[in-house]
């Protein structure tokens, strides 16, 4: 075993994390002063006693520090698995999470999408979507592919999976921010996304490769997700849980965070309403208004040209005045209030899709699209 891979300055950045007194504001303290983290750990204990507010307690934690069994395992690890560590002061380190107060002091990252890109999306719901809410989740995503935003999510069941999901299929860079280490894949039914996501964006996490799976570092992880992000996109949530987090905490950082409105009486949609109601998300009622308030360049996209719109039959149009953007309606329903025959029905809705008007969506039913 080549030993020179221990005697790096990673050992000591791994290390140094693993003082529990010293979290991310004060580890980027210390580097400012001391340079390196092999710097910290050489810094006579009067250096650091120098530091205001620094405290003989964490003195003596840094200056006593000889154990660093755990640290050179994770050299070992981060090796043989080809991930890249991505320490607070590094030139890779993203630097939208970087201005975050909070930022973790390390990263893990396994993956070929770079991460400080200038158009980064965040997106995020329940895990326990509507059809709507997935269709709506991928729908939002065709129609930002022209901008080539690299896409953040958590990849957990629900809106975060289909999000990675829509990506990949839209020849987007992904990227899933993990509640545990790389040495693992949660929930396991996604291994396999993860692997696609491995080969076309990545995974990313804060966490050592002996951490375990506990409750608390999923809300903790919710933070890397808003902090790396231009902004956030809330498809369906309630009032409570992570999704709602993420969405706080992207208001925190000053970030810019949509909401998709819903119906006030379904309460996947409660979060998002009241995200709307409070003044901490803007609607996302089109695609096309989100790209305005990020001031994004304009893009020459394929939704169907105002002349085409001009062309269409009038029982076309009688279907299109007849949809909703938020609420799905019945073939049936079409049928009665349309009073069209059942063979112009049909053609009538097939040539809508076929323009990018209008979605179907399971059991029969359709919208009329967002834009």
């Amino acid at each position: 075993m080549d030993t020179n891979i221990f005697d790096t300055e990673l050992r000591y950045q791994i290390a140094l994390t693993q003082i529990d007194s010293i979290g991310p504001s004060l580890a980027k303290h210390l580097l400012e002063r001391f340079g390196t983290a092999r710097g910290v750990f050489n810094a006579s204990k009067k250096d650091l006693l120098d530091i205001e507010y620094f405290g003989n307690y964490r003195a003596e934690k840094i200056i006593r520090f000889n154990n660093f069994t755990n640290a050179d395992a994770e050299v070992l690890f981060v090796q043989q698995k080809q991930i890249t560590p991505l320490f607070i002061n590094d030139a890779a380190y993203p630097k939208k999470l970087a201005a975050c107060s909070d930022a973790p002091t390390i990263l893990y990252y396994k993956g070929t999408a770079p991460i400080n890109q200038s158009r980064v999306i965040s997106i995020v719901g329940t895990r326990l979507p509507t059809h709507y809410g997935k269709w709506l989740t991928t729908l939002i995503i065709e129609q930002l592919a022209p901008y080539n935003p690299l896409i953040i999510s958590g990849l957990a069941y629900g809106i975060d999976v289909t999000a990675h999901q829509s990506a990949l299929n839209c020849n987007l860079q992904t990227v899933g921010v993990l509640a545990h280490s790389l040495a693992t894949i949660y929930p396991a039914a996604h291994q396999h996304i993860a692997n696609d996501m491995i080969a076309s964006g990545g995974l990313l996490t804060e966490l050592s490769s002996t951490a375990r799976i506990e409750k608390f570092n999923f809300p903790k992880r919710n933070r890397i997700v808003a902090g790396l992000s231009d902004a956030t996109i809330v498809i369906e949530t309630e009032t409570k849980g992570g999704s709602m987090i993420t969405a706080n905490l992207a208001f925190d950082y000053d970030r810019q965070v949509f909401a998709c409105p819903g119906k006030i009486t379904d309460k996947k949609s409660s979060g998002c309403l009241q995200l709307i109601q409070t003044h901490k998300a803007a609607m996302l009622d089109s695609v096309a208004t989100f790209i305005e308030a990020l001031g994004w360049a304009p893009i020459a996209t394929k939704p169907m040209a105002p002349k085409v719109q001009q062309n269409l039959t009038d029982s076309e149009k009688t279907i299109l005045a007849l949809l909703d953007h938020q609420i799905p309606v019945a073939i049936d329903e079409i049928y009665l209030k349309s009073m069209l025959p059942n063979a112009v029905l049909a053609g009538s809705l097939l040539n809508l899709e076929l323009y990018g008007l209008i979605g179907a969506l399971p059991g029969k039913t359709y919208l009329r699209l967002l834009g």
